[in-house]
């Protein structure tokens, strides 16, 4: 059973944490899990709500039904994309509109836990930026992907400018979404966007088992200062930015208690149990980008 049941206060997500790894499932099938405004909030408090509690140590995002993310909910038509047209579904910024996927995708960014992706079906516009920030992508065979921005008037948000091209190179990012045609899962795999694709009955057991190899193995708060260096090293103009917070990490963890149990643990062949918490021990040169960021 799980460790934390299903919870009624989200409308557009089921979310549940069962062995250390949490599970949010895009949660409107009717609508091939249509993205809409309370659907950013939510997905924003989920991760809220994972990265505070310290029962989770890896997330798990899959859609339920047939598709992944079918993008935007088009029911307002025309109006869909108009700011002026959509009032206090808008989020902005001293009076400049803020794109509402980009929100997701930089909540998904900040994430102190690692991020899976089991994407078990059609993911198009949104339902495929909103992958690129997480950290592994797993693929049902029969999902495919769309960059359609092109193809309906607008161009890619979800700030997938800066992630599509880091993830499968400036050429591709570019064909595809210059064509906004749809890939399918193969051509996904051989051009780096997932990890691995599976039959849609393997593909939430896989993503389990490997969210559970993470939980079960390392250390929390050494896999959140990890994800964050790498991902904040992609964009340093050069490789001592590396250098000066690797410096400070391995000098941090070199002294804690962690370190001291996962080295006995290896050296008496046993597992290792880690004390420290995400919630409460994170070194005190995190965030060391906050002077980089953009407010």
């Amino acid at each position: 059973m799980p460790d934390t049941p299903q919870t009624p206060d989200f409308e557009t997500l089921r979310y549940a944490v069962d062995d250390g790894v949490a599970t949010i499932t895009l949660h409107r099938p009717e609508r091939l899990n249509a993205f809409t405004s309370r659907m950013r909030d939510e997905l924003i408090a989920a991760f809220d709500r994972t990265d505070a509690d310290d029962a989770v140590r890896a997330v798990i995002v899959s859609g339920a039904g047939r598709a992944f993310c079918a993008g935007a909910d088009l029911g307002a038509g025309g109006n869909t994309f108009d700011a002026d047209k959509r009032g206090s579904e808008v989020v902005s910024v001293g009076g400049v509109p803020r794109d509402g996927g980009g929100l997701v995708t930089l909540r998904i960014y900040e994430s102190l836990k690692p991020v899976i992706g089991a994407i078990n079906g059609d993911a198009v516009g949104i339902g495929v930026t909103m992958q690129l920030p997480m950290d592994i992508r797993l693929a049902s065979n029969t999902a495919r992907f769309g960059f359609v921005f092109a193809r309906r008037g607008i161009t890619p948000e979800a700030a997938s400018s800066w992630f599509l091209p880091r993830l499968v190179g400036m050429q591709t990012a570019l064909e595809w979404c210059m064509t906004g045609r749809l890939i399918p899962a193969q051509e996904a795999l051989e051009r780096g966007l997932v990890r691995s694709v599976h039959a849609s009955d393997e593909l939430l057991p896989a993503a389990q088992a490997l969210a559970r190899e993470i939980a079960q193995h390392t250390a929390p708060v050494s896999v959140a200062i990890t994800r964050q260096m790498l991902w904040r090293m992609a964009g340093a103009p050069h490789p001592m930015h590396a250098h000066r917070i690797d410096s400070r990490a391995i000098t941090s963890r070199g002294k804690s208690p962690d370190v001291r149990e996962g080295v006995t643990a290896f050296l008496e062949k046993r597992p290792a149990r880690f004390p420290q918490q995400v919630s409460a021990d994170l070194p005190d040169f995190m965030p060391w980008w906050n002077e980089e960021r953009f407010l």
